[in-house]
């Protein structure tokens, strides 16, 4: 029986696998890449081992490192988590053969669902439905073509290993075709180990519906029902649910037989999942085999929460070769389950990755359904090394519509300052008519591009921007060791009203005035708009201010905290960041006025022009990596490439100009 276990993973994942071995009596071992040295998981685990290095491929993609932190941590089993290594069957040999327990399916397993290709074809051979496909062999861009032609526009180019929507590009036109997949086997390669690529045709809008399957060693197989995963960015979950919104009953049993056909198909042992694409057309429903994950899923605790099980500990179980807990006949569900995953990540830049030191990372107190799952905390540093997920959220109610109240309201109660989030986003998805009204489909992000626009309602942004206005006088004369005995704001000409400018999170810049008159009372004037303030309680909390304002006749509160010329304003309505406009800006100059710049650090995997060249607005300049996807730097509008200050593997910072133009 397993003893102490090693999660060769990171972050939150690994956190959630360390809670269910603290119910069980075992013991842990975290390992950690340097980055990773002051995140929670490290201290959570009874032993943490040093892996060296900082990104993933010379850390916790390194088999010999993760069997020496093994040993060294004294653990008798490794569980793979998620990502990095869990979906690689060469590191369970390698596990087994170190005599070490694996926690997840065996390797023949892992081969047989490793790669998209082979495991279309077992599946059609188990019967269940898939789409056109066939790979891109050799370098020779005419064969690509004419295996596209075969399959029928528009195709979609995907990794045949891994997943997380790394090593896929949409291709609506054959002249697309070629710069498709060689970045795709770039990314493929960059992420996997294997730069194999196959092409699929696309469906534009389908539903994304998996089922939880699990089997043990005595040849028992289970599904626990599906999830709808249908709300996707870069062909990558944010919002997971269940039970889906629009599956029968009848089909839900269809679909399920056939997960578990597949599996006990090829003696599935442990948690995988068959992702399915839906389409939920009324006269004629279909489904097509997408891929299997051999692996637990970022979204299992919708599934848990729906049946009241913990999956790791029966992970744990069958990997100790314990029978499975409950037949088919058995699985009960209950409610309603709803997952989100929060990201280090701007959506209004495109879902471009965030980082940088996280200041607050608050969440509200333990409610009944409401589940979740850090992997940052007040302190921790959002690198770009890693993938930026920082947390999962899961409500469970009784029904949908209760389930989802309670999730949109969990994340408007968090306290989140730092790295920009798309947490507001997420609220807005939660909120939007098609998405409660149960009609989402994996198009829902690029058809409703308003919600990238999450800023608050205007009598809510107003108060939080006077919130930060006042909090900056009411620190200021706090702080003052000399006069703070003075009334605020006091003058010797009482007439005197201060300026402040502000800047929103946009970039919008707004004028303020005001003067206080008492304690109790102060005027305002906001671009332009006079607004008569009185401040109900004014009380410090930590760097910055608890307010209660009433403005304009409605009393709002709303909390702040400073740092530097950054302020960030909480309140029942959500949260805004506000930054204090220098008075003397300096002057930027010595780069020609529209050189692109690297949004993030990262690494330039790819250019595509060359000193003298002619561009267009839209062509592409370079392409970096970063935190596991690769990001094109365009050109914003037609001009001449004077000089390229980066080459192929550089390792460039945020905001390093890359190319220069005119």
């Amino acid at each position: 029986m397993i003893r102490t276990l090693l999660v060769a993973n990171r972050g939150e994942i690994a956190s959630r696998i360390f809670r269910t071995c603290r119910a069980m009596g075992i013991g842990t071992v975290a390992v950690y890449a340097e980055p990773d040295a002051g995140l929670p998981f490290v201290r959570e685990a009874d032993v943490a081992v040093a892996l060296g290095g900082s990104s993933a491929t010379d850390s916790y993609l390194v088999i010999d490192k993760i069997l020496g932190a093994a040993r060294r941590g004294g653990a008798d089993a490794i569980h793979p988590g998620f990502g990095f290594l869990s979906e690689n069957a060469a590191f369970a040999q390698a596990v087994i053969e170190a005599g070490i327990t694996w926690v997840g399916p065996t390797p023949s397993n892992i081969a047989a669902m490793g790669t998209k290709v082979e495991a279309k074809q077992l599946a059609a051979a188990a019967g269940v439905p898939v789409l056109p496909s066939a790979v891109a062999e050799g370098d020779d861009p005419s064969a690509w073509l004419a295996a596209a032609v075969g399959v029928g526009f528009p195709v979609l180019v995907k990794a045949s290993s891994g997943g997380g929507g790394r090593g896929m590009r949409i291709v609506e036109s054959p002249d697309q075709l070629a710069d498709a997949v060689v970045g795709a086997r770039r990314e493929a390669l960059a992420s996997f180990g294997d730069a194999t690529v196959f092409l699929e045709r696309y469906l534009a809008a389908p539903r994304h519906i998996e089922f939880q399957v699990f089997g043990d060693t005595l040849g028992n197989v289970i599904h626990l029902g599906e999830r709808e995963c249908s709300i996707q960015r870069r062909h990558q979950k944010i919002v997971e649910e269940a039970p889906s919104p629009v599956l029968t009953d009848a089909m839900r049993a269809v679909m399920g037989g056939a997960a578990v056909g597949l599996a006990s198909a090829i003696g599935y042992v442990g948690a995988g999942t068959v992702e399915y694409l839906y389409d939920d057309t009324p006269d004629a429903p279909e489904y097509f085999f997408l891929e299997m994950n051999t692996r637990l899923q970022v979204e299992h605790p919708v599934t848990e929460c729906l049946t009241g099980t913990d999956l790791v500990r029966w992970q744990i179980d069958v990997a100790n070769g314990l029978a499975l807990p409950l037949t088919q006949d058995q699985v009960e569900r209950r409610g309603h389950a709803i997952e989100i995953r929060l990201y280090a990540e701007d959506p209004a830049n495109d879902f471009l990755p965030t980082f940088g030191p996280m200041h607050t990372y608050e969440v509200p107190e333990a409610a009944v359904g409401l589940r979740f799952e850090n992997g940052v905390e007040t302190g921790s540093n959002v690198t770009t090394f890693f993938d930026p997920m920082l947390a999962k959220v899961i409500a469970h109610a009784p029904t949908r519509t209760q389930a989802v109240r309670q999730l949109a309201q969990a994340l408007r109660s968090m306290r989140i300052h730092g790295p920009v989030t798309n947490r507001d986003y997420l609220v807005g998805v939660l909120n939007d008519a098609d998405f409660l009204a149960g009609a989402a489909t994996t198009a829902f992000v690029e058809t409703h591009r308003a919600l990238l626009d999450s800023r608050l309602a205007v009598g809510d942004e107003r108060a939080h921007l006077v919130a930060a206005l006042l909090s900056g006088s009411l620190m200021r004369v706090a702080q003052d060791r000399r006069w703070s005995f003075a009334p605020i704001g006091w003058r010797n000409m009482g007439v005197h009203r201060q300026l402040v400018e502000l800047a929103d999170a946009d970039g919008g810049v707004h004028r303020c005035t005001y003067r206080w008159i008492s304690p109790g009372e102060v005027t305002v004037t906001v671009d332009g708009h006079d607004h008569g303030v009185g401040v109900v309680r004014a009380e410090p909390v930590g760097s910055g201010h608890e307010l209660v304002l009433s403005i304009d006749g409605v009393t709002r509160r709303v909390v702040t905290a400073m740092l530097a010329d950054h302020t960030w304003c909480n309140s029942a309505a959500g949260q805004s960041t506000w930054a204090l406009v220098p008075r003397f800006p300096e002057t930027a100059g010595g780069v020609a006025s529209g050189s692109p710049i690297a949004p993030v650090p990262g690494r330039v995997v790819a250019l595509h022009v060359v000193e003298g060249q002619q561009v267009s607005a839209g062509d592409a300049l370079v392409t970096m990596e970063a935190m596991k996807m690769e990001h094109k730097i365009n050109a914003p509008a037609d001009a001449t490439v004077t000089e390229v200050r980066c080459a192929v593997g550089d390792q460039v910072d945020a905001h390093q100009v890359l190319v220069v133009l005119a």
